[in-house]
């Protein structure tokens, strides 16, 4: 059994723990995991939604002078006062930050930099003057004791239960009610303050009630999982989420989801992946802050509503069927002009088309019929020429509107239409017929062909 030793920055303990799997040391440390991540998550679908991500961060930084005042007030590190300490600066923090952005005028991100500073540097100032008295340790402040929470217990019901999960029941509880009763309200003054203000919901009470289960729940997670594991699950499984979905219930329950996945594959990771390189097993919550990250990543590549990869694959989708309109487009206006069918490679320079591009484009038009490619020369089929007209026509009574409608002079209309012509369909050529008095002729002297 390999074992590791924690000193506990609460207690002053020196404790021996083993790391081999035991469900009633790691399956704790899962569970006061998930509910950390669960109660962060919740909220923090609002807060990426409103853009104010990095105020768990603040509110993380900013309680240490709370947690120091409290012990000096008491002198006792018992969990209680010093939970009520860091709660109320937690609370001063966005009641501060509000105020600045208000009176202030700077963005919210400004605001939240000047107040978590300087609370922080106030702390600081405070714990080097009072180095002796008060115990501290930096290690927890970045990864907290999520190890150590087992052995921690309190009785519920004739069953010792870690207290971190008994604080991050009610916790998670209480977050939970919030959103189910006020999913409306929130979602309102998420969206649109202004709307909920004249609708009777009060965007500044919410704002506020927001907060204060934001300050508690920094709090209740910050001496179970430190400052790192804090603001990754405010952020993380929310932001990978959003990536996922753009309805809000269905966010915020796989936001609910992702954050449980990071708890157990945070933890597995951090007793397994140290041993494949020779070390011993590593800090659980850095594990469940990277298994979010890798979460996240995934969901940005290969998400189906936001994803890099889904984008880049419907922007080549998107480039692909320009290039056969512009193909189509360009073999039809050579048959208006009598011009011989034109060579691929010359048709692709005049396109500036990909060699790769002009293949794949031709090898789609082929396979619906629309061209014919005989001794390396273009021909559209009547297929194809059917749609080149309605292209044509497109393009021409855009230029033909552009110019009665817009006042736009004919030598500057011709990009505008060239662009809008990829995505007019019937119902708009006949409305753009009716808006120009059904012109036979574009602005250039050229005829508009008929509806096909």
């Amino acid at each position: 059994m390999i074992s590791e030793t924690f000193l506990s920055p609460m207690t002053g303990q020196t404790l021996c723990l083993g790391l081999s799997w035991s469900w009633t040391l790691d399956g704790w440390i899962v569970v006061v995991g998930a509910l950390s991540a669960v109660a962060s998550s919740l909220l923090g679908n609002f807060l990426v939604l409103r853009k104010m991500s990095m105020l768990g961060d603040a509110i993380t930084h900013a309680v240490l002078p709370g947690i120091a005042v409290a012990f000096l007030v008491t002198q006792t590190r018992s969990s209680l006062p010093m939970f009520v300490g860091a709660v109320v600066v937690g609370l001063l923090t966005a009641l501060f930050t509000e105020w600045i952005r208000g009176t202030g005028g700077v963005d919210e991100g400004a605001s939240m930099g000047v107040v978590f500073t300087s609370l922080f540097a106030l702390g600081l100032v405070i714990l080097v003057q009072t180095a002796d008295a008060v115990d501290l340790d930096p290690n927890c402040v970045l990864y907290g004791s999520i190890e150590l929470t087992p052995l921690d217990t309190v009785s519920v019901l004739g069953y010792q239960v870690p207290r971190a999960a008994v604080v991050l029941s009610v916790v998670t509880v209480i977050n939970a009610l919030f959103v189910l009763l006020f999913f409306k309200e929130l979602r309102l003054t998420s969206f649109d303050p202004a709307l909920a203000t004249t609708m009777g919901f009060s965007s500044t009470w919410m704002h506020y009630g927001l907060m204060v289960l934001v300050s508690v729940t920094a709090v209740a997670c910050f001496e179970s999982v430190g400052s790192i594991l804090v603001v990754a699950m405010f952020v993380v499984p929310a932001a990978a989420a959003y990536m996922l979905t753009d309805r809000l219930g269905v966010m915020i329950a796989i936001s609910v989801l992702l954050a449980i996945i990071s708890a157990v594959l945070g933890h597995m990771m951090a007793l397994s992946i140290p041993t494949w390189i020779g070390y011993r097993s590593t800090t659980t919550s850095g594990m469940i802050a990277v298994a979010a990250g890798g979460l996240f990543f995934a969901a940005a590549t290969f998400g189906p509503r936001h994803g890099v990869v889904v984008k880049l694959v419907r922007r080549q989708l998107l480039s692909l069927r320009i290039l056969c309109d512009d193909i189509v487009a360009s073999l039809f206006r050579g048959e208006e002009l009598e011009h011989p069918a034109p060579r691929t490679t010359w048709l692709a320079g005049e396109l500036f088309a990909s060699t790769w591009s002009m293949k794949m484009a031709l090898a789609l038009l082929r396979r619906r019929g629309e061209v014919t490619v005989r001794d390396d020369a273009l021909r559209l089929t009547d297929i194809g020429r059917e749609r080149g007209q309605r292209l044509v026509r497109s393009h021409r009574l855009w230029e033909q509107y552009l110019v009665d409608r817009a006042g736009s002079g004919a030598e500057r209309i011709h990009d505008q239409a060239e662009r809008f012509e990829h995505f007019t369909d019937r119902n708009l050529r006949d409305e753009l017929a009716r808006e120009t008095d059904a012109p036979v002729e574009d602005p250039h002297g050229r005829p508009i062909p008929d509806e096909s």
